[in-house]
């Protein structure tokens, strides 16, 4: 059989496979076409290892993503949900990730540095990776596909990857080797050389085995007080201080590593237009938002007034409760990526650090009221849900003002509440709701909620 058949059928196969995954951007949309534009074989024999990049035809836009696919001649029962199909040959094809024996040849070509084809494979100067240690396939929670090694280390398969330098390896690799403690320093890496710049296509770093992430840390807290009340324990804002000192000190590392600026008012014009314009677009797919239009462009206009100036600089750029880990050691920042259907110089561009703060602000609103949404039953929890908001909020800002010096809850030109982080808080929440209509309709009396406070 040749090559040119055998990714014939592969595309084939991938294209009825992609729509049903958590990490395909389509949202369960029909795929016009798939093409193979990379086939890379890492292991031979039986099970075989087959490294593809796929360009994928969805409505009028074309999507690349990395797809490692096994090949076996029978498909063992602990991996049947991993399945993609059946091949002409009568090879079975299925997602590689989730196979424990081809991980790890990943995890050995990292190590020694082995190339392969356009494949690279690199060390961190200094990193020390056990390359025998058993791996172990997260479940399908977010954008990429993350595999844990032994206790020590945890290798992120981006599957949209992008050709240029990318924030996931390239902030954590220079906040690590400033000597930064907030985040998981980078061990390895693999990317794929092109024509032009190399597109990252996974990062191996370190992993923190006895850890949680904010958002499973918040959302326990939030049941127990709701059983319980917030007086005097379990109240969550003691973490959210911590969490809010965590953050100053990475905007203070970020600004060491990479510098600052100042928007200029041609940027903040930029800066409000954006916001409009984004509006503008929710509100064709959620058209709830048109009973709070008029407020929430006011709430970004207010940025054009005299005396406001931004500063600006690197950020994290997704910031929210799961992008934190929860560790005997403190709170490390995970997930430099962005979102991934942004441009990486957008991703990468100098941008208000409150920006972060809002993301962290609507995310303790978020798990209040998601918990709430879930339990309608529950009568406590609802009572508390609202208090037990505010005084994370109110814990993670004055966290945040106790390394900065400032509160980032209020505008030190104008002594009252900072039109910029109301504007960017109005700004994600808009976001959100456009998010939750096309993936979680469910949810989407989350942000509408917010939002209708916040513009009363």
């Amino acid at each position: 059989m040749t090559r040119l058949v055998t990714q014939g059928a592969l595309a084939d196969l991938i294209s009825q496979w992609l729509p049903a995954q958590r990490w395909f951007a389509g949202s369960g949309s029909r795929v016009r076409q798939v093409e193979i534009t990379s086939d890379v074989q890492l292991a031979a024999g039986d099970p075989q290892l087959r490294h593809l990049i796929v360009d994928v035809g969805v409505s009028e836009d074309r999507v690349s993503y990395q797809v490692l696919v096994g090949l076996r001649a029978e498909l063992p029962p602990d991996l049947a949900a991993a399945r993609i199909g059946s091949m002409p040959d009568g090879m079975t094809a299925y997602d590689g990730t989730a196979d424990p024996e081809l991980t790890t040849v990943l995890l050995r070509r990292i190590a020694a540095q082995r190339s392969v084809g356009p494949l690279r494979f690199g060390t961190e100067p200094g990193a020390v990776i056990d390359d025998g240690a058993p791996g172990r396939t997260l479940p399908a929670l977010a954008s990429n596909t993350s595999v844990v090694f032994g206790e020590a280390a945890i290798l992120k398969l981006l599957r949209r990857p992008f050709a240029g330098h990318h924030p996931d390896l390239e902030v954590p690799a220079a906040l690590a080797r400033n000597g930064s403690k907030l985040v998981a320093a980078p061990l390895g890496w693999i990317q794929l050389q092109g024509s032009g710049h190399p597109a990252l296509l996974a990062i191996l770093s370190v992993f923190f085995p006895h850890s949680a992430d904010g958002w499973s840390l918040a959302t326990a807290n939030l049941r127990v007080a709701g059983e319980h009340g917030l007086e005097p324990e379990p109240d969550f804002s003691g973490e959210a201080r911590l969490l809010g000192e965590a953050t100053a000190r990475l905007h203070t590392e970020l600004a060491a590593a990479f510098g600052t600026s100042v928007l200029s008012p041609f940027a903040l014009t930029d800066l409000i237009d954006v916001m409009a314009t984004q509006l503008t677009q929710a509100i064709r797919v959620v058209p709830q938002l048109c009973e709070h239009e008029a407020a929430i462009r006011a709430c970004y206009a207010a940025l054009a007034s005299p005396g406001i100036e931004v500063a600006a600089q690197r950020i994290h750029g997704d910031y929210h409760l799961a992008q934190v880990l929860g560790t005997d050691g403190g709170w490390i920042v995970l997930d430099f990526e962005g979102e991934p259907s942004v441009p990486l110089a957008r991703r990468r561009a100098f941008a208000p650090a409150l920006r972060d703060v809002a993301g962290m602000l609507r995310s303790f609103d978020y798990a209040a009221r998601h918990e709430a949404l879930r339990h309608p039953e529950d009568q406590r929890l609802a009572e508390v849900a609202g208090e037990w908001t505010s005084r994370c909020q109110d814990a993670f800002c004055s966290g945040y003002a106790q390394i900065l010096g400032s509160d980032p809850s209020t505008s030190a030109q104008l002594g009252s509440r900072s039109p910029l982080l109301r504007a960017l808080i109005l700004q994600k929440a808009v976001y959100e709701a456009v998010y939750e209509a096309r993936h979680r309709p469910d949810w989407l009396p989350i942000p509408l909620a917010a939002i209708a406070e916040a513009t009363r």
